[in-house]
C-alpha cells in the first residue's frame, strides 16, 4: 500500500464508519477508511432483509442495553428527524411502516450503501485492507494520521468482516472490553416441536432458577427447524444468554385471564371443546402440539383447566443454546462508555483516538436502532476528530 499522511483515519467502514468518514471529510481534512471486506457495506446490504431498516421513528434510550443516560447524550446530538433528512439529503427518502420501522423507499439496501459512498467521494477508502494493530502516534501500516477513529463493529455476521479484530486493537491502546456475546440472534431449543414456520404473538420472560423474571419482550415469534426466531426471541435472547442458568417462558395469550376466560366460556358454550375454542385466536398447529384437548369446556375439571393455563401462559421452551455470532444482528458487550468523553466520542485512555458504533458495550433491540447508534456515534466521532485535527 502507498505510504499517505492523513488528517484523519477511520479503520472500518460500515454504518458507524461511514458516517464518521464523511462528516470528517465535510470539515474539509484528508481523510482515509480502511476495510479488510472487499466490499464496502456488507452489513448494510444484508441487513432488514436486504431492505435495510435504517432507523426507527420513535427512539428511545430504553431501547438499548448499556448505560442509558450516556446513549441518551448521544442520540440527542443526531435524533431520527435529523437522520431522516440526511438521507433525505443524500437521495434517499425513507417510508415509515406499521412497525414504525424506517425503510427506503426503494426496499433496497443497495439504496443507501450507494448514497453513503456518493457522500464519501472525497475519502480515500481502501478496501481489502484488514488492519491489524494501530501504533500510538498514530501509524496504521505505511499510513500516518493525526487522529483516528476505530469503527470495526463487534463480532457479529463475521463473514462481513466484523469478526472481532477491533478489541485487540483499542486494548493495546488502553482500553478494556467487557465480555461479548452474540445479541438479537435466535435461539435453539432441545427437540423442537413440529411447528417450523408457525408464527405467533407472544410474551417471552426470562426467569432465574428461583422463578423470578429478570427481563419480558412481547411481539411475534416464529418456530424453525431449530428452534424459535423472530422480534420477541432476538430482542430477548441477549437476556436469556446474559443471566445463564436462566430459563425461558412463553405467554402464547398475552393480556388474556386464560383461567377465568374458558369458565365464562363454559356457561356459555359448554359443548365447545378446549382445543377448537383456543383456536380462536391461536394458530391450529399450535393447538394441536402443545394442548389438543377434545374435552367439552363443560366437563373440563379444574385441574385441567389449570394445565391448559400452564400450556398456553406458562409454557418453559427448552432453549440449550443461541445460534452464534454467524446468526446473531448485533454484538452485546464491549467498550465501557465509561472509557469514552461522550461528548465527542474521543477515547479517555489515548488522546486522538475515536470510538463509535457496534465496538462500544451498546446494543439495540431490532427494529434500525442500531443503526441509529451507528448514525449518531459515527457522525460525533468524525466532526470531533477532524476538528482537532
Amino acid at each position: 500500500m502507498t505510504r499517505g499522511s492523513y488528517d484523519v483515519a477511520v479503520i472500518g467502514a460500515g454504518a458507524a464508519g461511514l458516517m464518521a468518514a464523511i462528516f470528517a471529510s465535510r470539515a474539509g481534512v484528508r481523510v482515509v477508511a480502511l476495510d479488510g471486506a472487499a466490499r464496502i457495506g456488507a452489513k448494510i446490504l444484508i441487513s432488514g432483509g436486504g431492505r435495510c431498516n435504517v432507523t426507527h421513528d420513535v427512539i428511545r434510550p430504553e431501547d438499548f442495553n448499556g448505560n442509558r443516560n450516556a446513549i441518551a447524550r448521544v442520540l440527542r446530538t443526531f435524533d431520527v428527524p435529523a437522520t431522516v433528512a440526511f438521507f433525505e439529503e443524500l437521495g434517499v427518502r425513507l417510508k415509515r411502516e406499521e412497525t414504525g420501522k424506517l425503510f427506503p423507499v426503494t426496499d433496497k439496501a443497495r439504496t443507501v450503501v450507494d448514497a453513503l459512498l456518493r457522500a464519501a467521494e472525497k475519502v480515500d477508502i481502501l478496501t481489502g485492507h484488514k488492519v491489524e494493530a494501530v501504533e500510538r502516534g498514530f501509524r496504521i501500516g505505511d499510513i500516518e494520521a493525526r487522529r483516528v477513529v476505530i469503527a470495526t463493529g463487534g463480532r457479529s455476521v463475521p463473514k462481513s468482516g466484523s469478526d472481532g479484530s477491533g478489541y485487540a486493537i483499542v486494548r493495546s491502546l488502553g482500553h478494556t472490553v467487557t465480555p461479548v456475546f452474540p445479541a438479537l440472534v435466535p435461539l435453539v431449543l432441545d427437540h423442537p416441536p413440529p411447528l417450523s414456520g408457525t408464527s405467533v404473538e407472544a410474551e417471552l420472560s426470562v426467569r432465574s432458577e428461583t422463578g423470578r423474571v429478570l427481563h419480558r419482550e412481547r411481539g411475534p415469534m416464529l418456530f424453525t427447524h431449530f428452534g424459535i426466531s423472530g422480534p420477541a426471541v432476538l430482542d430477548i435472547s441477549r437476556h436469556w444468554i446474559a443471566h445463564q442458568p436462566a430459563t425461558l417462558h412463553a405467554d402464547f395469550m398475552p393480556g388474556v385471564d386464560l383461567e377465568q376466560a374458558l369458565i365464562e366460556e363454559a356457561k356459555r358454550n359448554p359443548h365447545t371443546t378446549v382445543a377448537n375454542y383456543l383456536k380462536r385466536s391461536l394458530p391450529s398447529r399450535l393447538v394441536d402440539v402443545f394442548v389438543n384437548m377434545q374435552t367439552t369446556l363443560g366437563r373440563l375439571s379444574r385441574e385441567e383447566r389449570r394445565e391448559v393455563v400452564r400450556e398456553m401462559k406458562e409454557r418453559r421452551l427448552a432453549v440449550t443454546r443461541d445460534r452464534g455470532f454467524d446468526y446473531a444482528e448485533v454484538t452485546a458487550g464491549g467498550v465501557p462508555l465509561k472509557e469514552i468523553d461522550l461528548s465527542t466520542m474521543q477515547s479517555r485512555t489515548c488522546e486522538g483516538l475515536y470510538l463509535c458504533g457496534e465496538i462500544l458495550d451498546v446494543d439495540g433491540k431490532i427494529g434500525g436502532y442500531n443503526f441509529q447508534w451507528a448514525w449518531a456515534s459515527g457522525r460525533l466521532a468524525g466532526l470531533h476528530a477532524a476538528r482537532f485535527a
